[in-house]
């Protein structure tokens, strides 16, 4: 759920929203939004490889390319069987992935940005032998004091083929149903650098 907007997004739309987190930070900031908003939802920090619910929901979504942090083909798969164990039969399955055309474009370029509260430096490093993605991001947050505070994270993402995706779904029990082009309904091609899949899960029977 990142910060809360989808999650805000969707329980302003009438949905019953549960978000699912690995951070705290993420997850405080969250549940500032959610305090704001009188939204109820259910936050939880669990990882995704090993997430647990308290029952079946009628649909997953994720976004901001969180699989992509998924480096190991075999835990996306872990990840694909526990979304289709916890969804209602037939349930829908949303997410989206970067794909290698956008680590290939961005690949060793720096992006820098000066934003009113911080700042922050970019740079990319895109390892095509193993389909790994580094982002180095250097962080400089302005304090009470109005002093800056440096901050550096790494960040490692990979690329997936949708050949991939396909298999994973499948080997975790799931149907691939449809991928688009972000933000279209036009099907993805080489130069598609993130798209959106739509998978639904199989094997439970309805009442």
């Amino acid at each position: 759920c990142g910060t809360g907007n989808m999650t805000e997004f969707l329980a302003a739309k009438g949905y019953d929203m549960i978000g699912l987190d690995s951070s705290c930070d993420m997850l405080d900031a969250a549940m500032e939004k959610k305090s704001i908003s009188g939204h109820d939802i259910l936050y939880l920090n669990q990882d995704m490889r090993e997430f647990e619910l308290y029952g079946t929901v009628a649909a997953v979504v994720s976004i901001c390319d969180s699989l992509n942090y998924i480096t190991k083909y075999e835990e996306l798969v872990t990840v694909f069987k526990l979304v289709n164990n916890y969804l209602d039969p037939k349930g829908i399955f949303i997410f989206d992935m970067n794909m290698e055309a956008k680590f290939k474009t961005i690949n060793d370029a720096v992006i820098a940005e000066n934003r009113e509260e911080a700042s922050f430096i970019w740079e990319n490093t895109y390892y095509e032998a193993e389909h790994i993605n580094e982002y180095e991001l250097t962080i400089f947050a302005r304090c009470d004091d109005e002093k800056y505070e440096k901050l550096t994270e790494i960040h490692y993402e990979r690329a997936y083929s949708l050949e991939e995706i396909k298999a994973a779904l499948q080997e975790a029990g799931m149907t691939f149903v449809a991928s688009y082009n972000a933000f279209t309904r036009q099907p993805p091609d080489k130069n598609s650098e993130r798209i959106y899949i739509v998978a639904q899960e199989n094997g439970k029977q309805t009442a």
